[in-house]
């Protein structure tokens, strides 16, 4: 079984002009980084024409779905049934994309397969990681 799901989304970029647009998106899991999920965007959906990833916690995303949720540079909430709103604020900006809710869930179901709820830290390696962090100081 691999240790990373990489689940194709559809993303509408909430935008006042001249209008929302639908841009592919990628969510990703990874079982080395057991309690993280990245959110992908190509470099067409960004304005400097690079790849943009967005890392946030797989409980914020499971949270958002039923309720308001996140405090940071990630919140997400529930719009209505056809509808969850994800808000990225960065120094440069801020972006506002809504998903189909089931997708959302599809993908936390399958990364939930790959690591329970619960049971991330038995798949960390926080020995590698400081050895890695050690290494760049």
């Amino acid at each position: 079984m691999s240790s990373v799901i990489d689940q194709a989304v559809q993303a509408r970029l909430i935008a006042t002009a001249p209008r929302s647009q639908v841009i592919p998106a990628s969510l990703r899991y990874d079982r080395a980084d057991p309690f993280a999920v990245r959110l992908v965007f190509p470099p067409a959906a960004s304005l400097d024409g690079a790849e943009v990833t967005w890392t946030f916690g797989r409980d914020l995303l499971e949270e958002g779905l039923s309720e308001p949720a996140g405090a940071g540079d990630v919140q997400i909430w529930p719009y209505d049934s056809d509808a969850v709103v994800v808000e990225f604020h960065a120094v440069s900006g801020m972006a506002v994309v809504q998903f189909d809710p089931q997708e959302l869930r599809a993908f936390l179901t399958r990364s939930y397969r790959l690591v329970a709820k619960g049971d991330e830290a038995r798949h960390l390696d926080v020995e590698a990681d400081l050895v890695a962090l050690l290494r760049e100081a």
